[in-house]
């Protein structure tokens, strides 16, 4: 299927969605938090007409940054088009270490990978049980053979996931990428205190942070699900904030 935006042709999401629900559809949003401005609003109005009148239509909104997806939705935000509708709320949370190993050994065995168990014990343990890199590393892991290599795609695809959380949270912020990257390399190397977070920051960029400006990156990457009390929650996002200013993405990263 393909939309026009413009033109005389084109279509406004609820009339899309009428005549979806005369034949009855799933519809589902990836990563939904990443909408922004006029679009999320039209977005949010569109399955609001649709929650009222479209009764064979069911709606996924997926995303990993929680925080930021549930701001889309609004909840507990009165002026949202969606508030007071009902949702089901499901979380992925990570797997039991036993139970990362089972995933990954019935990956290989529906793809007749006789993976060693060592391998098995390794993924697991460098991925901290987190399914969806559990996923990108036994896909990976089937063309290597060689966790090592592996390990390095993991961490230059979070590298430029980095790069990309980082330029929206500056532009929501209205502050300097390279501010952002900072605190996250900053955390990265163990300041798990707002003081000494605050002064490796300070020393970093050459001049004093603001308390509200360090409060906002803090809640934003709380709202991102990238930290919480200081600590990533990603080891991976973690390897790959050590190296920001070495990549070549640094030079990417807007002042």
């Amino acid at each position: 299927m393909e939309l026009s935006w413009k033109g005389g042709s084109f279509v406004f999401l609820s009339e899309l969605f009428d005549a979806l629900n005369r034949k009855g559809a799933v519809i589902m949003i990836g990563e939904a938090q990443r909408l922004r401005g006029p679009l999320s609003r039209e977005v949010r109005d569109a399955i609001a007409h649709a929650y009222d009148y479209g009764k064979n239509l069911t709606f996924v909104l997926t995303g990993s940054e929680v925080g930021l997806l549930y701001d889309l939705i609004g909840i507990g935000d009165c002026a949202s088009p969606l508030y007071g509708r009902y949702y089901h709320d499901v979380a992925v949370g990570r797997f039991s270490p036993e139970e990362s190993r089972e995933f990954l050994r019935r990956g290989f065995s529906e793809l007749s990978v006789n993976a060693p168990e060592n391998a098995v014990d390794k993924i697991a343990d460098a991925f901290d049980e987190i399914p969806g890199w559990l996923v990108f590393v036994g896909n990976k892991y089937i063309r290597k053979r060689d966790i090592r290599p592996v390990l390095e795609a993991a961490v230059d695809v979070a590298l430029g996931e980095l790069a990309a959380l980082i330029d929206a949270m500056a532009r929501a912020l209205s502050i300097a990428g390279r501010r952002c990257a900072s605190a996250l390399k900053c955390i990265s190397e163990g300041n798990e205190t707002w003081s000494s977070l605050q002064g490796c920051v300070a020393e970093a960029e050459g001049s004093m942070v603001s308390s509200s400006v360090l409060y906002n990156m803090i809640k934003q990457l709380e709202a991102m699900s990238i930290i919480k009390d200081y600590r990533f929650l990603d080891p991976i996002y973690k390897e790959a904030a050590k190296k920001l200013r070495s990549s070549k993405l640094w030079g990417r990263i807007n002042y």
